[in-house]
Parts: C-alpha cells; structure tokens; sequence
C-alpha cells in the first residue's frame, strides 16, 4: 500500500509562517503526499512551490465554521484555483442542516462544485456536532450536489474522526464517493484502521509519523 498517497498534508493553524509553509512543501514532495492541505493565503505559494510535481494543493473554503454565505463559499473557491488550489475541502452549513433546511445545505454544496468544475470538492461535515442520523443525511445531500468526497472534521470542532464515523459515511455514500479522514489521526495504526473502515484519504499534520511509523508529537490536527 502506498500509504504516502492517502496523506494530505495539513497546516490550517492561524499562526502559520511562510518558513512553516515552505517546510511542509518540501516534506510533501519528499515523501510524495497526495496534496498539501493549506488555508487560502498560502495557496499561491504551495502552488509554485509545487509546481512539476504530482503534490496537490488543496484549501478550505467556508472555514472552519461553515457559515458563510453560498456567494462567498463560491468566491474563495474561485480565487482558490486562480491562484493554484487543485482541490477543495469547503465546510458544510452545519446550522442549516441541524435546522432542517436540507433544501439551502445540498445547494450551497452544488454551487461550490459548480464553481470549482474539474477540481475536486470534499466536503467537511464537522461530524463531532452531529447525531448519526445527521451526517447520514449530510452525506446523501453531498452526493446529490455532486461532490467528490465527504471528510469528518476541520480539526477545530469537537473531537475528529472515528472508524465508526468513517464506516458509517462510507455507506451512506456508496463506492464511488471518496471519504476523508481528518481530525487527530496521527499514526500509522489510526490511518490503517480508518482506511479499513472505508477511508480513500487521510487529512493529518502527522503525515511523516504516518508513513515512517513513528510516533506523532503535539497534539490536534
């Protein structure tokens, strides 16, 4: 198992320098990482740090809360890939879906896919503020506005992924769906199990430890 292409390498912390970033590019091409995950400022940098390799740089839209409205989800996408983002993770309107406004949820989703076309879209569904009936539902309305990946958490909410989480979104979203992993897995044996349980991609500060077996330090993302 290329265990290396599961990873997206992640920095979202606010306090983020450029040396951090350039150190978390240069980690990403050593160990060929499946992307980058970075907070938009710093997309344009990554992008031609990256440039000539098969890293992605991915952003987050929408972030961490998700509450943004749809008109300004669709403008940080935009600039995103402008300035080389090649994958998306936007947060889901978690206050609408725990309103019952499915109909507002599933549009803002279609919406940011369209804008972003032919780059990929994960949607975070910030699973730790969610009843299991919820992100059942999160899920279905996701495939139905045409994502590519559903993902657990920004790493800013409440607790992070579970197999059981993992396991329950990848039912829900069938086969051909990605399903995304993030929030506090940081060895090789925590990345193992969720892609057992149905996980095609690891959101983790603690790729190197992931890939090399070490144990991982610090805590969160």
């Amino acid at each position: 198992m290329n265990l290396n292409k599961y990873i997206d390498h992640t920095l979202l912390k606010p306090e983020t320098t450029a040396a951090m970033i350039d150190k978390l590019c240069a980690e990403a091409k050593e160990h060929d990482f499946a992307s980058v995950c970075v907070n938009p400022y710093w997309v344009k940098r990554c992008a031609e740090l990256l440039a000539g390799t098969d890293v992605k740089v991915c952003t987050v839209v929408g972030f961490p809360l998700g509450a943004s409205t749809t008109a300004v989800k669709v403008a940080e996408t935009r600039d995103a890939i402008a300035n080389g983002a090649t994958e998306v993770d936007m947060v889901l309107n978690v206050g609408a879906l725990k309103s019952g406004d499915l109909e507002t949820v599933k549009r803002d989703v279609a919406a940011v896919k369209e804008a972003a076309g032919e780059v990929l879209l994960k949607v975070i569904l910030e699973t730790g503020l969610l009843t299991d009936e919820e992100k059942k539902t999160a899920c279905e309305l996701c495939v139905q506005a045409g994502a590519d990946y559903v993902k657990t958490s920004t790493g800013f909410g409440p607790g992070g992924a579970t197999v059981e989480d993992i396991a329950l979104m990848r039912k829900a979203v069938g086969p051909d769906v990605g399903v995304k992993a993030s929030g506090g897995v940081r060895d090789r044996a925590a990345a193992l199990a969720m892609i057992e349980a149905g996980a095609t991609r690891i959101g983790a500060s603690s790729g190197i430890a992931i890939v090399s077996g070490q144990e991982a330090s610090g805590s969160g993302y």
